[in-house]
C-alpha cells in the first residue's frame, strides 16, 4: 500500500482526531469564536456563549454583544487589541474582564488570529477564550503577599528585566516599579556588574539552585544587603533585605571583642612576670596593628628622666628605622613638644606629624622620622595614683586616622602599663625594706675556730623576702657554739614580726644564761607567755661541747633540745648520713610554758656535718614528710665531698629548683680536725672577746 498524505488521511481518522481535539478542549474548558468581518457576524460554541451569560436566543452574534459584556475599564483596551489584530492580521493575545447579568465579574483570557489575504487586513478572526478568574484570583494573592511583605522582592525574566518589584523594594532600592519595570538590571544598577550580585544570579540560574549571600552596595544606596534568590521557570526571583545596621552593630561588637582582647592581652603580659618593665616593653607589639600603625613606649626612670624601652612597626622593613629614631628622639625633642606636654601634663595629646618634624632640628632624629613619615601622632601618658610614669606615643601613617574608641582604649592600656610600672616600683621598695629586715634579723654567723658555720634563707614569696622561718647561730659565754632553726606559724608579715620578738627572746636568753639547749627552749616558752606573744612556733636548739679529753680524741658532742621541729641531720666523714633521734620532739612553743624539755647527746667525729633545717626544704603538695626527708638524705650524701658553701647552695638547687613553696631556712656546721691548721674555706677566726678562742668545756 502506497502511503497517503495528511490530505489523504481516511475519513473516519480525521473523526477521530476531531473528536480528540474537541474533548481536550472540552476538558479545558475553552469555548472558540469565529469574527467574519465581511458580514460582521461573530460565531460562539456553546461554551463560550454560556461562559459570557448568553444562551442561544439571546446571543445576537455581533461583536457588541461582546463589548456589552466587557468590563467597561478594559473595553478600550481589547478594542485597540482587536483593531491591532484586524490591521497587521497578527497575533491576539489578551485578558479582560466581563460583567455578568447577575453582577459576577470574571476573568477571561483569549487567543486568537487575524487572517486574510495579503496584502490588507485581516477579513476573519478566529480563536479561542478560557475563564482564567481562579488563576487571576490566585496570582492577586501572591501579589498582596509580595506587597505586604516587610522584605524587599523583585523578579528578573529571563533577559533579566525587571517584571516585578514590591513596594518594599520601591523603598529599599530608592526607585518606583514604573521606573525600574522593563530595565535591565546590569543597567539599572551597574555596580551588580562584576561583583558578588551578577556572579551569584548567574550561578542561580545556570544551576538552578537558590543562593544565599550578604553584599554591600555603594552609593547612592551605601548599604548592606542579605540577598536570596532562585531560579524560577520565568527568571529569577529575589527577597531581600537592607542589613546595614546590623552589620554595623556586629563589626562595632566584633571591635568591642577585639579591644577586651587586646585588655586582656596587655593584662595578661604585665601579670605575667616580675620584670614589669621588660614586660611593658612588649606591648607594642600588642597595640599593632590593633589600634596603630607603629609605637614607641617609654618608661620614666627613678631619676625622672624618660627612656624609649620598646618599638614595634606594622612593616617589618621599617622597624629598625623606627628603633634607630627611637634611639634618638627624646635627646632631640624640644621640651614644648608634644611628647613633652603629655609627660608633664598627664593628658593624651594628638597631633600632625609635620609638626614634630618643624621642631625637631635637622639631623638624625629629623631624618628617621622623615623615612617613618607618620601622618598623626597621639601621645598617651602611663598614669598611676597621680603620676606620670612614662607614655604610649602611637603613630598613624597617610590615610588612618585614630577614632576615639581606638584612643580610649589605648588610653586604658597605659594606664594598665602605668599601674604595672607603679606597682613594680612599690614591690621594690618593699623588696628593699624586707631584704633590710630579714638582713637584721637574720645576721652572719660567727666564725669559731676549726668549724665551718654556713646558712640558708630562700623565701615562698618574693613580695615578702621574710617569712616566719628563721635561722640563728651564736657563741655563748662560755665558748659554746649554739645553732638555732625555727617556723612561727604563719606565712605574712605578722609571723615575720612574732619570729623576730622569738628569735631575739631566745638568742638574748641563750646569751645571758649560758644555759644548754633544754633550759634556754624552756626560758623561751615562760618568756613568751609572761609577755603575751601569742603565736606558736617550732624550733630546735643544737650546742657543740668538747673538753680536753675528746678535743685529743677528735671528736665534739652536740647537746640538742627539739620544741616540735623537724630532727637535725648529720654527715659523718665517711659519707653516710644519719637522722639524729627520729621524730622525737618536744611540745611546740606558745603551747605550755610549763611543760618539761628534754635533751639528746651525740658525739661527733671532727670532719662531721650538722644540718639544721625548716620544712620549706623537704615538703612537698604531692608527697608526705618522710619522703621529703628521704629525698634531703638522699642529696645530702650524694653531695658529702662537696665544701659546705657549695653543698648547701646545690642541696637547695636539687630540693626546690629556687622556687620554694614555702620559706627555706637552713643552718649547717662543718667540724673540721683540729689537728691541722684552720681550712681556708672555714674563713677567719673571728669570735667575741668575751668569750674563749678554742673552748674547752667539761
Amino acid at each position: 500500500m502506497e502511503p497517503t498524505s495528511v490530505g489523504d488521511v481516511p475519513e473516519a481518522d480525521q473523526q477521530t482526531t476531531q473528536l480528540r481535539a474537541q474533548l481536550a478542549i472540552d476538558a479545558a474548558g475553552i469555548g472558540t469564536f469565529d469574527w467574519d468581518l465581511t458580514t460582521g457576524r461573530l460565531s460562539w460554541d456553546a461554551r463560550l456563549v454560556e461562559m459570557f451569560g448568553y444562551d442561544a436566543a439571546t446571543f445576537e452574534q455581533t461583536i457588541e454583544a461582546f463589548n456589552t459584556r466587557l468590563h467597561p475599564d478594559d473595553l478600550p483596551r481589547v478594542t485597540e487589541a482587536l483593531k491591532h489584530v484586524i490591521a497587521t492580521r497578527g497575533e491576539l493575545e489578551t485578558d479582560y474582564r466581563i460583567l455578568l447579568p447577575d453582577g459576577d465579574t470574571r476573568w477571561v483570557s483569549a487567543r486568537g488570529r487575524g487572517l486574510g489575504t495579503a496584502p490588507g487586513p485581516a477579513t476573519r478572526v478566529i480563536g479561542v477564550a478560557y475563564d482564567v478568574t481562579a488563576e487571576v484570583a490566585s496570582e492577586a494573592r501572591v501579589s498582596r503577599v509580595l506587597e505586604a511583605m516587610p522584605a524587599g522582592f523583585y523578579s528578573l525574566d529571563a533577559g533579566w528585566r525587571f517584571a516585578h518589584v514590591n513596594a518594599q523594594a520601591e523603598k529599599l532600592l530608592g526607585r518606583t516599579r514604573d521606573e525600574l519595570l522593563g530595565q535591565v538590571i546590569w543597567d539599572a544598577f551597574p555596580a551588580t556588574v562584576n561583583g558578588v550580585f551578577e556572579e551569584s544570579y548567574r550561578q542561580a540560574v545556570a544551576t538552578g539552585q537558590p543562593v544565599a549571600f550578604d553584599a554591600h552596595y555603594p552609593e547612592p544606596l551605601n548599604g548592606w544587603y542579605e540577598l536570596r534568590a532562585w531560579p524560577t521557570p520565568d527568571g529569577l526571583s529575589v527577597y531581600f533585605l537592607e542589613v546595614t545596621e546590623r552589620r554595623h552593630a556586629e563589626a562595632q561588637a566584633e571591635r568591642a571583642t577585639r579591644r577586651l582582647t587586646l585588655l586582656a592581652q596587655v593584662s595578661a603580659e604585665l601579670a605575667g612576670t616580675l620584670d614589669v618593665e621588660a614586660a611593658a616593653a612588649r606591648l607594642p607589639r600588642i597595640v599593632v596593628p590593633a589600634l596603630a600603625d607603629y609605637c614607641v613606649l617609654t618608661v620614666i626612670d627613678d631619676d625622672g628622666h624618660p627612656r624609649d624601652v620598646g618599638t614595634w612597626h606594622v612593616d617589618p622593613a621599617q622597624r629598625s628605622v623606627l628603633d634607630r629614631y627611637a634611639e634618638v628622639r627624646l635627646d632631640a625633642m624640644p621640651l614644648t613638644s608634644p611628647v613633652g606636654m603629655a609627660l608633664h601634663s598627664n593628658e593624651a595629646v594628638t597631633f600632625a606629624g609635620d609638626d614634630v618634624l618643624e621642631l625637631l632640628p635637622p639631623g638624625r632624629a629629623r631624618d628617621l622620622l622623615t623615612l617613618l613619615a607618620p601622618r598623626t601622632e597621639v601621645a598617651l601618658p602611663l598614669r598611676a595614683r597621680g603620676r606620670t610614669l612614662g607614655l604610649l606615643t602611637l603613630f598613624y601613617a597617610d590615610g588612618h586616622q585614630p577614632t576615639d574608641a581606638d584612643v580610649t582604649v589605648a588610653q586604658d592600656v597605659a594606664d594598665r602599663a602605668g599601674l604595672a610600672l607603679d606597682n613594680a616600683r612599690l614591690f621594690g621598695q618593699q623588696q628593699q625594706m624586707a631584704e633590710a629586715l630579714q638582713r637584721s634579723l637574720l645576721t652572719e654567723p660567727p666564725e669559731p675556730d676549726h668549724a665551718e658555720i654556713v646558712v640558708r634563707y630562700l623565701p615562698a614569696a618574693e613580695a615578702a623576702r621574710v617569712g616566719g622561718d628563721w635561722y640563728d647561730a651564736f657563741l655563748q659565754p662560755n665558748g659554746a657554739t649554739t645553732l638555732v632553726i625555727g617556723d612561727v606559724v604563719g606565712h605574712d608579715t605578722a609571723a615575720a614580726a612574732a619570729m623576730g620578738q622569738v628569735r631575739s627572746l631566745l638568742r638574748g636568753i641563750a646569751a645571758y644564761s649560758d644555759a644548754g639547749p633544754a633550759e634556754v627552749l624552756r626560758g623561751l616558752d615562760s618568756a613568751m607567755a609572761v609577755l603575751q606573744i601569742d603565736t606558736l612556733a617550732t624550733a630546735a636548739v643544737a650546742r657543740l661541747e668538747q673538753d680536753d679529753d675528746e678535743r685529743r680524741r677528735g671528736v665534739t658532742r652536740m647537746v640538742w633540745a627539739n620544741a616540735g621541729h623537724l630532727p637535725p641531720l648529720a654527715l659523718h666523714p665517711d659519707g653516710s648520713v644519719v637522722v639524729l633521734a627520729d621524730w622525737k620532739a618536744d611540745l611546740l612553743l606558745g603551747v605550755d610554758s610549763t611543760v618539761h624539755r628534754t635533751e639528746s647527746v651525740v658525739t661527733l667525729d671532727r670532719g662531721s656535718t650538722v644540718l639544721l633545717y625548716t620544712d620549706g626544704l623537704i615538703e612537698r603538695r604531692d608527697a608526705d614528710l618522710d619522703t621529703g626527708l628521704h629525698r634531703l638524705r638522699t642529696h645530702l650524701a650524694a653531695l658529702a665531698d662537696l665544701p659546705l658553701q657549695q653543698l648547701c647552695d646545690e642541696l637547695i638547687a636539687r630540693l626546690v629548683d629556687g622556687k620554694p613553696e614555702d620559706d627555706v631556712a637552713l643552718v649547717a656546721v662543718r667540724l673540721h680536725p683540729q689537728d691541722r691548721p684552720r681550712p681556708a674555706e672555714a674563713g677567719p677566726n673571728r669570735v667575741p672577746d668575751v668569750v674563749p678562742e678554742d673552748p674547752t668545756l667539761g
